[in-house]
């Protein structure tokens, strides 16, 4: 049986390295049978079976993009301290010519943003002038392969689906997993200039989930090849500068790697999708997936084997470090999203493909952080109340974990979670109680819930025929308690012609607070980030 491991690096200082010692120097660790125990039932047994879902696939056609800000219609209240840009991105295009995509990931980006000001609220759009796009648009037709379709040979560069919104010093960015990023102007979602992240840094490609500290410095992992082998990167980008740059330019002058990891298989690297981050430690997790086992710096920590590619927080308490995470049994998922499935007809033929999913549940791991010679074997180290995670030292320099499931049963009904989201700016890397997710009680998600870690109570938005992204938290104004503010979803239907609309919740009660209506078609997308306006 595969596990996933973790490397913890600390923070001794903000650039210093992590210790190089010899247990990178052995390419294997010895191979180890994991302790025993009873066999899980998976995620997709333990959620009810779906029957008579209806086809989502108007969700996943071409539409046309909204350069100029149009007025939206507005239902309930949005309130007045909203100041700022919800932007989105997702994929907006799967054709050129007589060509098809194949794969949802395939797409090209379409950005999004609903403006929000003083109760009103405008909605634009724009396709993202990527290599990609711009290559088969002028010759509509397919010649750039992606990640799920194949193109006849060109000379222009491939680049992966567009995932993620972020911003490095000031800057906003498109960004992929590759080690190409699009500077994009937040208001107009006009695109500017292609980044190069190996002009500033040695490494091949970075995450599209960075994280940032208090004091403004992004952190973010990448990888690097060399003749030495393959490494895992922790990479830091400086805060911008008090004196913002008077030119309109990319600047990520300042970035540093940080740690390196080398990899035990060069030639079969983990997949990665983001990492954890608390106040004092980066945790990178290596995972199964088209991957062998790997040496730890100092102590292997090893679990059942699972996929991670959204990690909920974590935060440090009395000599642990505390891990949410969602995770699912497999990582057949990524594969299986082809477009020819996600446009399948109602009825039988969409519920064998949904009912045949993993389902994605949260699950908490705990990490004993003083761990050496004297630590006692097989006995559960976990010595904080009200947890129910183990990890036992099995030998010199090894732990094994069991998680804590971080929901009820309850959680079932709405077909597990993805996309979580919490009050980051102030709970990011530091103990928490809500977080909030999207339920997938279809093949794209069909509720949006509020998740409290602390009693495993949730708080249900759903509503038959309305598909919500990804939410995102805003503070309210002086706020003074953790859920205080507002949760922002666009929510898309199938079942009528341009009625889309930005949904605004109460974070506390959970509650519809306001929507505004826009006559658009938008398709199915992935993250998205609010950009607050001062």
């Amino acid at each position: 049986m595969i596990s996933f491991l973790l490397y913890l690096y600390r923070f001794y200082g903000v650039l210093q390295k992590c210790n190089q010692n010899s247990a990178f120097s052995d390419p294997h660790f010895p191979s180890t049978s994991l302790p025993s125990s009873p066999l899980a039932v998976p995620s997709r047994q333990r959620c009810p079976q779906a029957s008579g879902l209806e086809s989502l696939a108007p969700l996943v056609r071409s539409v046309e993009e909204t350069p100029s800000p149009i007025p939206s219609t507005i239902r309930g209240t949005i309130p007045t301290w909203i100041n700022g840009s919800f932007l989105r991105n997702g994929p907006g295009k799967f054709e050129f010519g007589k060509d098809r995509y194949n794969h949802w990931f395939d797409g090209m980006a379409l950005m999004h943003q609903f403006h929000i000001c003083e109760g009103n609220v405008t909605y634009n759009s724009r396709f993202l002038q990527s290599d990609s796009y711009v290559c088969n648009s002028e010759k509509n037709r397919i010649v750039v392969s992606e990640f799920g379709t194949l193109a006849m040979p060109d000379p222009c560069k491939n680049i992966f689906f567009l995932t993620s919104v972020l911003y490095y010093k000031g800057d906003f960015y498109a960004s992929t997993e590759t080690n190409y990023m699009r500077r994009i102007d937040p208001q107009s979602l006009e695109t500017k200039e292609k980044v190069d992240w190996s002009q500033y840094i040695a490494v091949n490609s970075a995450t599209a989930h960075p994280h940032y500290d208090r004091e403004g410095a992004t952190y973010n992992m990448g990888n690097s090849y060399s003749k030495s082998g393959f490494f895992y990167n922790i990479i830091r980008v400086p805060p911008p500068e008090e004196k913002a740059a008077t030119e309109d330019s990319a600047d990520l002058t300042g970035a540093k790697v940080i740690c390196s990891i080398r990899a035990a298989e060069p030639r079969k690297p983990s997949y990665y999708h983001s990492f954890v981050m608390s106040e004092n430690y980066i945790v990178f997790i290596e995972q199964p997936l088209k991957m062998d086992l790997m040496k730890l710096i100092e102590v292997m920590y090893r679990a059942a084997p699972m996929l991670t590619l959204h990690q909920i927080n974590a935060f440090e308490d009395s000599g642990f470090l505390v891990m949410d995470m969602c995770c699912a049994d497999d990582g057949e998922v990524i594969g299986d999203f082809t477009l020819g499935n996600l446009r399948r007809d109602s009825g039988e033929e969409m519920d064998k493909f949904y009912n045949s999913l993993c389902r994605n549940l949260p699950r908490r791991y705990i990490l004993p952080l003083t761990v050496d010679e004297q630590t006692p074997l097989d006995q559960d180290l976990v010595t904080l109340r009200n947890y129910t995670a183990t990890a036992k030292k099995t030998k010199q320099g090894e732990v094994y974990m069991t998680h804590e499931e971080l929901h009820s049963d309850e959680l079932l009904q709405y077909g597990g979670l993805e996309f979580p989201q919490i009050n980051y700016h102030h709970y990011n890397g530091r103990p928490y109680r809500y977080f909030y997710s999207c339920g997938f009680g279809h093949v794209f998600s069909d509720s949006l819930l509020k998740m409290d870690i602390h009693t495993k109570e949730l708080k249900v938005w759903r509503y038959p025929g309305l598909y919500p992204s990804e939410p995102v938290f805003v503070a309210s104004p002086n706020a003074t308690e953790e859920d205080d503010g507002v949760v922002l979803s666009v929510i898309i239907t199938p079942r009528k012609e341009k009625s889309s609309f930005l949904l605004v919740l109460d974070a506390k009660t959970f509650t519809e607070l306001g929507r505004a209506e826009v006559p658009v078609n938008i398709p199915y997308g992935t993250h998205g980030v609010f950009n607050k306006m001062s």
